[in-house]
């Protein structure tokens, strides 16, 4: 027989205290997958990125690659974690923290105001319904099968043509019995035929709950609902674990391609949606054998890879998605731990780089009602624009990496406790005002401090349209660092960690191309139709990091358009509002349909407007000045 595996050495994980018993030659990132230690990689363990950056504490490690990490701090103990394994006990420290599971701070924005432009005119009835029956015993005289018998007592409520799942004919007769006579039938709405999911004794028509999620590139967001009143109980929010195998779509899909790849992203996400029910159903009291329907929005990659389909042709010309109808599955043949009877239903996507997010965000909103013409921008890792009207619908997908999340810069995190997200300076020799989230000492900075950064700076003067400082401005806090110039925010001694937290001219280059390609994206979008920007009435900012934003300063950093600030509204979490009210309503689940239809897309991948377009906006606002009437900036 095979000897068993022996531990030789442990690995210890601070700010955390977790210790992690590994091989000699694990690697530090294997093992902080292993103890379930968030460490932020974009290239997926591949070393390419450099921004797995831990500090070895104490210990014997070796490390074969320092990419981006200078002389004077690979010294002092800065790591790659992809790239360092263990040759003894090591004691390592996770630099800061992008986040945690519940995001803190404010629910206000930041913005001129905040709205609830949502759908309107649908009906409360969920596609899940528990109903009541008391049906009549069988006599010798009125001997119909128990099937007969509950597909007669159903059709008083308007169901027909009723499917049967095989676990409720099973439990058919004892359940009725049992009750004697009076159960409680969960029908979930489904095409062709509605479908009976679980059939109880007695009344639990007060028993019953829906579950919305939004599952995010970067972030998982999700409600637990009340479907006999519709109310929300609960809302929780986690890091999207799938992020341990590289940050953006296009990465986990080559993770995908590896030797049990696929299977490692599913049980990534499936465990993600495992945590976020489970802290839900844990603060509400509420069972999960209550549970009787989940409804999922999510982009057309983390679609393919929560089903386990091959994502590889999304990213590849001409650009395919494996499907664009879902039928409804059971959430146990998709890893997530909830009862046999409990489906999922996933919100269809359009195309590759257009998802159920978006199809969900426009059903929520009700832009697809509507005859003004409006333009809806969800900023995130893959920023996804909506422009038009109940008449037409075109949409596009663009690359924004997760800068707006934290991603990509050098001590950014999700708008979570310690976040900065404010950030006020009047003079270039002058102390900056910063606002954070929460109570404690900075960690980092969100995407709208990042934001609120550079738009204060280059108005000011201290930074650059080219995204470069300006040592002439006499700014005592520019200095050069180790990624070249920075700017310092918070210094170490007041930071939740023992070092500056800065704000590079690396990091301003990652958030240029972001909002680059955003801007780009929308102004190729308008374009296609034959419009201008002046012709919209509206522009919805959705996702949670644009309920957060300043438009002032979006418009003075060129990522949002230069129009009338009270064109602007908020929806916060758009993809999220659709899946709860899809979720709440048969109507909206049949518009969401529509809406699917409804939409064109354009492709962005291989568009020279677009690339034109983008190039142009690789500068703070803009190349061309005259896209940007209202904003002054110090040359």
């Amino acid at each position: 027989m095979p000897k068993a595996q022996v531990h030789k050495f442990n690995i210890r994980f601070l700010p955390d205290d977790i210790t992690v018993p590994v091989n000699e030659g694990t690697s530090i990132l294997e093992a902080a997958l292993a103890a379930g230690v968030n460490i932020n990689t974009r290239c997926g363990g591949m070393g390419t990125c450099g921004s797995c950056r831990v500090w070895l504490k104490e210990g014997k490690a070796s490390s074969k690659h320092t990419a981006g990490i200078d002389e004077a701090d690979f010294k002092r103990g800065l790591r790659l974690a992809c790239q360092t394994r263990a040759a003894g006990d090591i004691t390592v420290e996770v630099p800061f923290t992008r986040g945690s599971s519940t995001e803190a701070g404010s629910s206000a924005s930041c913005g001129r105001q905040e709205t609830s432009i949502l759908a309107e005119g649908w009906v409360f009835k969920p596609m899940a319904e528990k109903i009541l029956l008391d049906l009549k015993p069988p006599t010798l005289e009125d001997n119909q099968a128990d099937i007969g018998r509950l597909r007669r007592s159903l059709k008083q409520y308007g169901i027909e043509k009723l499917a049967i799942g095989y676990d409720s004919l099973k439990r058919l007769p004892d359940v009725l019995r049992a009750g004697n006579w009076k159960a409680t039938a969960t029908v979930l709405a489904e095409e062709p035929s509605p479908l009976l999911v679980l059939l109880e004794p007695g009344d639990t028509t007060g028993k019953h709950y829906g579950i919305a999620l939004d599952i995010g590139t970067t972030a998982v967001r999700a409600q637990l609902l009340d479907l006999a009143n519709g109310t929300t109980l609960a809302e929780s929010t986690a890091y999207n674990r799938q992020s341990d195998y590289g940050e953006d779509v296009i990465s986990r899909i080559a993770y995908s391609r590896r030797m049990l790849g696929m299977e490692k992203l599913q049980q990534a996400v499936s465990e993600t949606l495992n945590y976020l029910i489970e802290e839900m159903l844990g603060r509400t009291n509420v069972e999960k054998t209550d549970i009787s329907h989940v409804v999922i929005a999510a982009n057309t990659v983390m679609i393919q890879l929560l089903l386990g389909i091959n994502p590889e042709p999304l990213r590849l010309s001409p650009y395919v998605p494996a499907v664009d109808t879902l039928p409804q599955v059971k959430t146990r043949a998709l890893g997530i731990d909830l009862p046999e009877h409990v489906y999922a239903y996933i919100i269809p996507p359009v195309a590759s780089y257009v998802g159920g997010d978006i199809v969900s965000g426009i059903t929520g909103s009700g832009i697809y009602q509507r005859t003004n013409v409006s333009l809806y921008i969800d900023i995130g890792t893959n920023g996804e624009i909506v422009a038009g009207n109940r008449d037409w619908l075109v949409t596009a997908a663009c690359s924004a990496g997760p800068t707006f999340e934290g991603g990509g810069i050098k001590f950014g995190m999700l708008a979570a406790s310690g976040a900065i997200e404010g950030f006020e300076l009047d003079a270039p020799g002058g102390e900056p005002q910063i606002k954070i989230i929460g109570d404690g000492a900075p960690a980092g900075i969100c995407g709208s401090g990042i934001i609120n950064t550079v738009a204060t700076l280059l108005r000011i003067g201290v930074l650059g349209p080219n995204g470069r400082f300006v040592p002439e401005s006499g700014c005592p806090r520019i200095r050069q660092g180790p990624d070249g110039m920075e700017y310092v925010l918070v210094e170490a001694a007041l930071a939740q960690h023992d070092h500056d937290i800065v704000i590079t001219e690396m990091d301003i280059d990652n958030f240029i191309r972001s909002k680059a390609a955003i801007f780009a994206g929308c102004q190729t979008l308008i374009d296609s139709v034959g419009i201008s920007l002046e012709d919209i009435d509206d522009v919805i900012i959705a996702g949670t990091f644009g309920s957060r934003i300043d438009i002032e300063n979006s418009i003075t950093v060129g990522l949002l358009p230069d129009l009338a600030r009270e064109k602007f509204y908020f929806i916060g979490n758009g993809s999220l509002i659709g899946a709860r009210l899809t979720c709440l309503s048969r109507d909206l689940y049949r518009d969401g349909l529509k809406v699917s239809e409804m939409m064109t897309n354009i492709e962005l991948s291989e568009n020279n407007v677009f690339t034109s377009n983008y190039i142009a906006s690789l500068f703070l606002p803009h190349t061309d000045s005259r896209k940007f009437p209202s904003v002054e900036v110090k040359r």
